[in-house]
């Protein structure tokens, strides 16, 4: 008899991805066929693709943003190697802080985990001000809670002026 498998915990977390130069596009196909590809990470739902206007200092073109959804086994650290090699793979170069990029993988949310250390902060810091990142996210989960409040909720609070729904990636 062969013993049984020790069954990982699947946590629910949510990504947000966006870029604004180069082929933002196929970076975000090649983006989501490597997150399905890898063990213990299963893709759940993908929101539309937004343009969004750039945010920050920094002079740039319109972003791309998208939202995901994903079941994981991955703990957060191992999440976040993840999307910074995938980032990494579609030739991001990190020269500028709220610079133009080829792609940016953000963990938004995962689980209900709050955590603070030098590599890592959930849930994303700033969430509930970016309507770039909570568009896309209230679409496809509008009853994610952040800071007691739901997404849909802090989207519709938000200035949206100048977001876009492109439709699916």
């Amino acid at each position: 008899m062969t013993p049984a498998q020790p069954s990982l915990r699947q946590i629910e977390a949510a990504l947000g991805l966006g870029g604004n130069i180069g082929d933002v596009r196929k970076a975000m196909r090649q983006a989501l066929a490597s997150l399905a590809a890898t063990q213990g990470v299963s893709l759940s739902r993908a929101s539309s693709l937004y343009r969004t206007p750039p945010w920050g200092p920094v002079a740039q073109p319109p972003f791309l943003n998208l939202a995901l959804l994903l079941r994981t086994s991955l703990g957060p650290r191992e999440l976040l190697d993840l999307c910074l090699a995938i980032e990494a793979e579609q030739g991001r170069v990190r020269n500028e802080r709220f610079g133009p990029r080829t792609l940016d993988i953000d963990i938004l949310l995962y689980g209900d985990l709050v955590l603070t250390d030098e590599r890592l902060t959930l849930p994303h810091p700033r969430l509930a001000e970016r309507a770039f990142a909570l568009v896309p996210l209230a679409e496809i989960a509008p009853d994610l809670v952040i800071d007691g409040k739901r997404v849909a909720d802090l989207s519709a609070s938000l200035d949206l002026s100048g977001i876009e729904k492109l439709g699916a990636l």
